[in-house]
């Protein structure tokens, strides 16, 4: 493999790590210093040029200039984290199923589509009970594992996967929360998300030589699907009784 397509696997997919930490648990203060001490959010090795990725790192150069680790600002941190990722305070869940389902149910049908696609390469979620399948910390996980050097088709797959599931949605959440969350911290943590995966998912394109797919074309390719499952569980009816074709005893 290309050294240097090899180097840009590896770096984007710590990138991605870091992200899905950020995503996974509240800021420590531990953390906090960690952050300021690697430059963030400007550690990053996948380069970012969007006006969203820029609106994202002045909020997130100002939330971390105010931080200083103190237990009041913590206690805030904390509470917006639980009300973004645990009690659904904000309705602006990290899940896929909430916005993809037409009922906005979490735990239905695109959880159990990624969780087949987590299946092919080895991965799954720990806990599903606990944090589903469509979580956002296990679908930014999973595309750091598609870009895993050692995955001979994981760009292909990395690709698909951001058309298909976390693009569709993540946009909605990431409006949701910048407009709600309490602190700039995690708002901007969430608009960094969204620019970096996709502009990510635009080097892709070039990246394997196809371009990438319109919303609707996107659309029209979960719809047929949507059919094709339908269609393969679908029970036939049984043969209408007729009177006086056979014994109705």
């Amino acid at each position: 493999m290309n050294p240097s397509l090899t180097r840009f696997r590896t770096e984007v997919a710590l990138d991605l790590m870091t992200l899905a930490q950020l995503h996974d648990r509240e800021l420590t203060p531990a953390t906090l210093q960690a952050l300021k001490k690697a430059d963030f959010p400007h550690c990053f090795a996948f380069k970012l040029t969007g006006s969203t990725a820029a609106e994202a790192v002045l909020v997130l150069e100002s939330a971390l200039a105010e931080l200083d680790g103190s237990r009041a600002q913590c206690d805030e941190l904390a509470a917006d984290y639980a009300a973004i990722y645990l009690t659904h305070a904000y309705v602006a869940a990290p899940c896929e199923s909430v916005w993809l389902d037409d009922d906005g149910l979490a735990m239905q049908a695109p959880m159990f589509e990624v969780r087949k696609i987590y299946a092919r390469f080895g991965f799954c979620a720990p806990n599903w009970r606990m944090r589903s399948d469509d979580h956002l910390v296990h679908q930014i996980q999973f595309l750091a594992e598609l870009l895993d050097p050692r995955e001979p088709d994981g760009m292909n797959e990395c690709a698909r996967f951001l058309d298909d599931h976390t693009l569709r949605w993540l946009p909605d959440f990431v409006r949701r929360v910048a407009a709600r969350a309490q602190t700039p911290f995690y708002a901007g943590v969430a608009l960094l998300t969204h620019a970096l995966l996709d502009e990510l998912r635009d080097v892709l394109a070039e990246i394997i030589g196809e371009a990438r797919p319109s919303p609707e074309e996107i659309e029209q390719r979960a719809q047929r699907a949507a059919r094709e499952r339908r269609e393969a569980v679908a029970v036939p009816l049984p043969d209408r009784y007729v009177p006086g074709t056979a014994p109705s005893w």
